[in-house]
């Protein structure tokens, strides 16, 4: 905002001398603007931005500045498109833009994927007889934090959970130590591959433990 008009705005809340003082606006300087009125080019993009949110509007607030601008250039009005970005700054309008589609898994050709044994069949009979496992990233002001859980499809608790910054097998992996240790299930218990990772890792270390219940 230009100077002398910040001191108009705010002539009715502070004395006029304080605010030429704090601004080191020359207060006949000052004057002599208000006197001079506003001038032809604030005039113009006063209009201009009427017509700017206008055009806004009828796109129901998802038009940014270069469609508006085209838009406006359509129905007859001649003016730049950073002018009409600039306008619609300083009247706190933009556009609704789709977001970018974050890959987050990257498949392993050589494995084999895992069999869907579940067949969409949800209705477990007791707990621990089926586990639903998934994977879901957040955006955090680090980066992409990703969380895995398992949850028991009876009872609709979660029975392991991880969170890590990949999304690597061990992610999985922890989540369902996790449930091994806390439920501590019999055979055939079922597991439906957790999220993204959902190939089987190599049959080595906390993996063998994981792969050695027989799904049902």
């Amino acid at each position: 905002m230009n100077r002398y008009r910040f001191i108009h705005a705010e002539q009715a809340n502070y004395p006029i001398t304080m605010l030429c003082r704090v601004l080191r606006v020359a207060r006949s300087a000052y004057y002599a603007w208000a006197r001079r009125g506003v001038s032809a080019r604030a005039t113009a993009d006063a209009a201009l931005t009427a017509q700017i949110a206008a055009a806004h509007a009828r796109s129901r607030r998802t038009y940014g500045a270069p469609r508006v601008h085209a838009e406006l250039r359509a129905g007859g009005v001649r003016c730049a498109r950073k002018r009409v970005a600039r306008l619609m700054r300083a009247a706190g309008l933009a556009g609704c833009y789709r977001r970018r589609r974050t890959r987050t898994t990257v498949t392993e050709p050589t494995h084999v994927p895992a069999p869907n044994l579940v067949a969409r069949d949800f209705a477990a009979p007791t707990v621990d007889h089926l586990w639903l496992g998934d994977i879901t990233y957040v955006p955090t002001g680090e980066g992409w934090l990703y969380l895995a859980v398992l949850l028991d499809a009876h009872s609709r608790r979660v029975v392991g959970w991880a969170m890590a910054d990949h999304l690597r097998a061990e992610l999985a992996l922890d989540a369902l130590a996790m449930a091994l240790d806390q439920r501590r299930p019999g055979a055939g218990l079922g597991i439906t591959p957790i999220g993204a990772v959902s190939t089987p890792p190599p049959p080595t270390g906390r993996s063998s433990r994981a792969v050695a219940l027989p799904p049902r």
